[in-house]
């Protein structure tokens, strides 16, 4: 697996002459869900695979592309979707129905299915590189001049699958990879002048961190914790916390050096199971940053997603506040739509600019650019926002997203952040990737349909609210279940999520140890925000 330069390298011509057949016969990404094309989604977690390691039932991740199937609400399109595990029928056919006005069978035959039967935690890219036949299998079933491919994230084995199959991918170069690192998030956040916390760009040994800490805090001497990220983390499990707060103000160079050697071996490790010695055995390996840790009592994590076109046209997709949790609150849970309406608008501002400046980099497809809100009293209590880092992949929020787009058939106004049903109706939702519980383990993808049906769970197409769930796949095995409940406010949207997750703890606790179960809700949903 590659990691990530210390800065791009040259872009691999081939590759981009590839990439350029979509900017030469696309005037905007509308007309990919216009014409008639053959759509490869390679739903590959292609990520560092310690990182990946630490998320449960991460193999069942593929499944959050499956809402992906909404472009088969255009009659001429072809999808084909690949999965290291074959897909559950009952889990196609359930997003299948959601799909309006088309019907069930015809949407059918334009979906074709592959798997590699391969559960180990290799990339799913990788095992498909790795079976030639499967790639020949998927060349023919491929329309030349008429397909392209899409990705979780784009790697350089996604760049060897789009050379393989001579089929443009769209996403970001894998050349650019670094603008979507720590470092390179940071390095962009400067040269537009986007606020973003002050620290280090990439540091490669646990030296060169000390150095850098140590200077941060001579700059900032009340300076009470910092964030130390590996590069290529991945929903903060490589984060980590260094505690300062013991240190006087006053304190000399020597003694703050002291003091962080000391401390890096106590830090605050976001990740489960996460040490010290494993933590810095990655640093050489992947990169570190150093950073200020942004405190405040009244703090929330917001995040704005775009969209860069072929052609090089950028436009905002949505805005969210993101729900976390972990030790520090830095490992992602779930998040809620849209973000609070006091900062709704700078959030797009800022990331309209930052997706410019990707543009002319070269970047295309969705990108997102995560934020941290903190409510000012000296400002007559406005939030100062701060920019964290830069996703240059399809994250948590877009698979939710792409639900309410799919499942309302609605317009995103830019005006005031909002998305707009047919019908005129704004609409709000709450999701999550971790209901997990263990009393959930066991629960067969028919089980999980009964339930739904039983007790009026589902999305309700008359009302336009309710709740759809994903990761099903991973429920037997690991307890864990994903949704997204759609409400016409807020707190409606909270009301259906609380109301799927006590229905699931209400069906499941008959014979379960009282100490492995638990009933308390999964996201800390503490506020609503305001509109």
């Amino acid at each position: 697996m590659q990691t990530i330069e210390n800065r791009p390298a040259e872009p691999n011509v081939r590759f981009r002459q590839l990439q350029d057949r979509l900017r030469d016969s696309t005037a905007s990404d509308d007309r990919l869900d216009l014409d008639d094309r053959d759509i490869l989604v390679i739903p590959s977690l292609s990520l560092d695979r310690e990182q990946l390691r630490k998320v449960s039932g991460f193999i069942h991740y593929e499944e959050r592309l499956l809402f992906s199937l909404i472009r088969l609400r255009n009659p001429h399109t072809r999808l084909i979707y690949v999965t290291a595990l074959p897909l559950s029928p009952l889990i196609i056919d359930y997003y299948l129905q959601l799909l309006p006005g088309i019907p069930f069978s015809h949407a059918r035959d334009r979906l074709l299915l592959f798997s590699t039967y391969d559960a180990s935690v290799k990339p799913l890219t990788q095992k498909i590189l790795e079976r030639p036949r499967l790639v020949e299998r998927l060349r023919k079933a491929l329309r030349p001049g008429k397909s392209h491919m899409v990705c979780f994230n784009a790697s350089p084995l996604e760049q060897e699958l789009s050379l393989a199959l001579d089929i443009p991918l769209l996403a970001a170069c894998p050349d650019l990879l670094y603008w979507g690192s720590k470092s390179g998030s940071r390095e962009l956040f400067a040269e537009v002048e986007i606020p973003h916390p002050v620290g280090s760009l990439s540091v490669w040994t646990v030296d060169e961190l000390v150095k850098e800490a140590v200077a941060l805090r001579s700059r900032q001497p009340d300076l009470r914790r910092m964030a130390i990220k590996l590069n290529e983390g991945f929903s903060g499990e490589g984060n980590a916390v260094l505690d300062l707060k013991d240190l006087s103000a006053d304190a000399s160079l020597e003694a703050i050096e002291t003091a962080v050697r000391a401390n890096l071996q106590h830090l605050s490790l976001q990740a489960a199971d996460e040490t010290w010695e494993s933590f810095s055995r990655r640093i050489p390996e992947l990169g570190a940053i150093v950073e200020a840790f942004v405190e405040g009592e009244e703090k929330r994590s917001p995040s704005v997603q775009g969209y860069i076109s072929p052609d090089g046209r950028v436009k905002i997709l949505s805005t969210h506040d993101q729900i976390l949790g972990g030790p520090d609150g830095q490992i992602y849970l779930g998040c809620r739509f849209p973000a609070d309406n006091a900062y709704r608008l700078r959030l797009q501002d800022m990331g309209l600019e930052i997706g410019k400046a990707l543009a002319a980099k070269g970047a295309m497809e969705r990108y997102g650019v995560d934020f941290i809100a903190v409510r000012s009293p000296e400002k007559d209590g406005q939030w100062d926002l701060q920019a964290i880092e830069i996703n240059l992949r399809k994250g948590g929020t877009t698979h939710p997203f792409m639900a309410l787009k799919l499942l309302t058939n609605g317009n995103y106004d830019a005006a005031n952040g909002l998305l707009y049903s047919q019908q005129g109706q704004a609409k709000y939702y709450i999701a999550t990737d971790n209901l997990q519980k263990p009393q959930y383990r066991g629960l067969l993808p028919s089980d999980l349909m009964d339930i739904i049906t039983c007790h009026h769970l589902h999305f309700d197409s008359s009302t336009m609210t309710g709740t759809v769930f994903h990761l099903i796949g991973a429920l037997s095995e690991f307890g864990k279940l994903g949704l997204t409940s759609i409400g016409n406010t807020i707190e409606e949207a909270v009301s259906l999520y609380q109301r799927a997750e006590s229905v699931l703890d209400a069906e499941t606790q008959t014979g379960i140890d009282p100490s492995e179960s638990s009933s308390s809700p999964t996201l800390p949903i503490t506020w609503l925000g305001s509109e």
